[in-house]
C-alpha cells in the first residue's frame, strides 16, 4: 500500500474528517493542509480578502508539496487541484475523491453554523454557489481520483471504513 494517501474533493465533501479517521485506522499521521494554512496565515476568508487567491494558491502548492513528503494521509482544500503545479505533485500518489449531493451538503452546512462562512468561494451563495464550484471542478477532481467515494447521507466513519477496505484491497 501506498505510504501517502491524499484526498480531494468538493468543500464540505467530509475530507478533513473522513482523513483522521483513516489516518488513525492506517497509523500514519493525518495532514490538513487547509489547516497547516490557518495556524501559519491565519483564517483563509480573511487571507484571501487581503492577499488574494493567487498567493493563496502559491502558500497553498508549497503546504502541499511539504505534506506530499511524508508517509500519511493529507486532506486537500477543495480547490488545491485547481493550480496546474499542485496536481503535477499529486503525480504518483493514491488519491481519493469524495464526493457529495448538494441536498448532503445543505444539511452539512445547516448543521454547522459558520461552516458557510469558513468557506471563501461560497461566501454568500450557499448551497447554488457550491454546486456550481463543484461542476466547475468536477473534471479535474476526476482526472486526478484514483477511486472515487460517495459521502452523502453516511456516517464519516463509515466512509474512512470504506477508504481503509479499499487501500487494504487494492
Amino acid at each position: 500500500m501506498t505510504a501517502t494517501v491524499v484526498l480531494i474533493g468538493a468543500p464540505g465533501a467530509g475530507k478533513t474528517r473522513t482523513g483522521k479517521r483513516v489516518a488513525k485506522a492506517l497509523g500514519i499521521p493525518h495532514i490538513d493542509t487547509d489547516k497547516a494554512f490557518v495556524e501559519t496565515h491565519g483564517p483563509i476568508a480573511e487571507f484571501f480578502t487581503t492577499n488574494g487567491e493567487a498567493e493563496f494558491r502559491r502558500i497553498e502548492r508549497e503546504l502541499v508539496a511539504a505534506a506530499l513528503l511524508r508517509d500519511a494521509v493529507v486532506s486537500l482544500g477543495g480547490g488545491a487541484v485547481l493550480d496546474p503545479d499542485t496536481q503535477a505533485l499529486l503525480d504518483g500518489h493514491v488519491i481519493v475523491q469524495l464526493t457529495s449531493t448538494p441536498d448532503a451538503i445543505r444539511e452539512r452546512i445547516a448543521l454547522e453554523p459558520g461552516e458557510a462562512a469558513k468557506r471563501p468561494l461560497l461566501a454568500g451563495g450557499g448551497v447554488e454557489a457550491w454546486t456550481a464550484l463543484v461542476e466547475a471542478r468536477r473534471p479535474i477532481y476526476d482526472r486526478l481520483a484514483t477511486v472515487t467515494i460517495d459521502t452523502s447521507h453516511r456516517t464519516m466513519e463509515s466512509v474512512a471504513e470504506e477508504v481503509v477496505a479499499w487501500l487494504r484491497n487494492r
